[in-house]
């Protein structure tokens, strides 16, 4: 609703329950974000002359390194002290708590255990993941923006949303929409420079190096104005995101680098 040229976001995060359970907006959207990488996955490995099978091995990997990527991040990078004590509490998914700079960890290793199991070049694999995995990331934020959660600070923007749930009386920056925009703009990129101009074949790591740096540095800009997350980072000159964000931005010019001065170090043919 619009009152005041602001959104009042009044949503319940719960679509329905089934049993006392309840099913989830993020949920949802995690699923279709999902469904969505392994669309335009299947159409790659449809352009590259391979069977979708591929696809459905290597999203095994994916989802699950997602997962534990984004929790065990969650839980190591806010609130440490308390997860190490208290070990078994990181199973405890309906406590909420997925950090995508954790995802960020996990899903090349997952990709990596994918690519020794399929024996295909794990650059390969990078540069297509990377592209995909975007789409999910648009999807991934809308559930955070039904959850009222990780939104940003006050502001007098006409766009500037309520976040009732929460208990907010004024506007805040809805940097859920923010990110999944900046997301959706570099998935753009990327399968354009993927479908149209080879980038994948032709410069093999530019593309993951691209999602390296364009995300994070973004995110990087949009964490200035996002609340922290947990009370400690109010006395950092950076928060964690921020500081989390800056080495995957300098992992990304290397592999651009590379990608652009030094081509022979990923130009081996995938087995």
């Amino acid at each position: 609703m619009f009152t005041n040229l602001v959104v009042t976001w009044n949503v319940d995060p719960v679509i329905f329950e089934i049993f006392g359970f309840g099913i989830r907006y993020y949920s949802l959207s995690w699923m279709i974000g999902f469904m969505a990488c392994i669309y335009v996955m299947n159409k790659m490995m449809a352009k590259e002359g391979l069977p979708e099978q591929i696809t459905d091995s290597m999203f095994v990997y994916i989802f699950v390194a997602t997962v534990v990527g984004a929790r065990v991040g969650h839980c190591l990078f806010y609130d440490g002290a308390y997860y190490l004590q208290h070990p078994l509490e990181i199973l405890n998914l309906r406590q909420g708590g997925l950090a995508s700079h954790g995802a960020a960890i996990g899903i090349p290793l997952g990709i990596y255990l994918f690519a020794r199991k399929n024996k295909v070049q794990y650059i390969w694999a990078l540069d297509r993941v990377a592209t995909v995995a975007l789409i999910a990331g648009v999807f991934i934020r809308l559930g955070n923006l039904f959850n009222s959660e990780i939104y940003g600070t006050a502001t007098d923007r006409p766009w500037g949303f309520i976040f009732v749930q929460r208990g907010e009386t004024i506007a805040m920056h809805p940097t859920q929409i923010y990110e999944a925009l900046m997301y959706l703009a570099i998935f753009g990129l990327l399968t354009f420079l993927y479908f149209k101009k080879d980038l994948a074949v032709k410069r093999p790591g530019a593309l993951v190096g691209l999602f390296f740096v364009f995300v994070f540095a973004g995110r990087f800009f949009i964490e200035t104005i996002k609340n922290v997350q947990v009370d400690f980072e109010e006395a950092l000159v950076l928060n964690m995101g921020q500081i989390l964000s800056i080495p995957f931005i300098i992992l990304g010019c290397v592999l651009l680098y590379i990608a652009y001065n030094k081509p022979y170090i990923f130009s081996a043919k995938k087995k």
